[in-house]
C-alpha cells in the first residue's frame, strides 16, 4: 500500500522560505500529476499549485511568482518551494498525487497527511 509522506513544514519569519516534500513510501512506476492544497485556520481547503499530466504547471494567483512545484522522478517525490512567505500563507499543506504504482496498474489518487506551515514574526 502506497503512502505519501510529507515533510518540510515549520515556523518561518515573513520573507523566509520553506521547501515542502511529498514522497511515496514505496517505489512506484510514475507520478502522473500532482496538486498542493492548503487549509488556513478556520477556512476551507484551497488549491495552491499543480502540474498536469502534460507537464504544465499552474498556480493560484495568491502564490504566483513566490511558489514553485517540481518533482524528482528518481526519488518519487514532489516538492513545493515557497519563497517570500507571508503570514497569510499560514496553513496546513496537503499534497495529492495521481500515481501509477506499476506499469500495468491504473492511475490512483493519494493524499499526504498534511504539514503545518506557520509564517510569523
Amino acid at each position: 500500500q502506497v503512502q505519501l509522506v510529507e515533510s518540510g513544514g515549520g515556523l518561518v519569519q515573513p520573507g523566509g522560505s520553506l521547501r515542502l516534500s511529498c514522497a511515496a513510501s514505496t517505489t512506484i512506476y510514475s507520478i502522473n500529476a500532482a496538486v498542493w492544497y492548503r487549509q488556513p485556520p478556520g477556512k476551507q481547503r484551497e488549491w495552491v499549485a499543480a502540474f498536469t499530466s502534460g507537464g504544465a504547471t499552474n498556480y493560484a494567483d495568491s502564490v504566483k511568482g513566490r511558489f514553485a512545484i517540481s518533482r524528482d522522478n528518481a526519488q518519487d517525490t514532489v516538492y513545493l518551494q515557497m519563497d517570500n512567505l507571508k503570514p497569510e500563507d499560514t496553513a496546513v499543506y496537503y499534497c495529492n498525487l495521481e500515481i501509477r504504482v506499476s506499469v500495468c496498474g491504473r492511475k490512483q489518487s493519494y493524499w499526504g497527511q498534511g504539514t503545518q506551515v506557520t509564517v510569523s514574526s
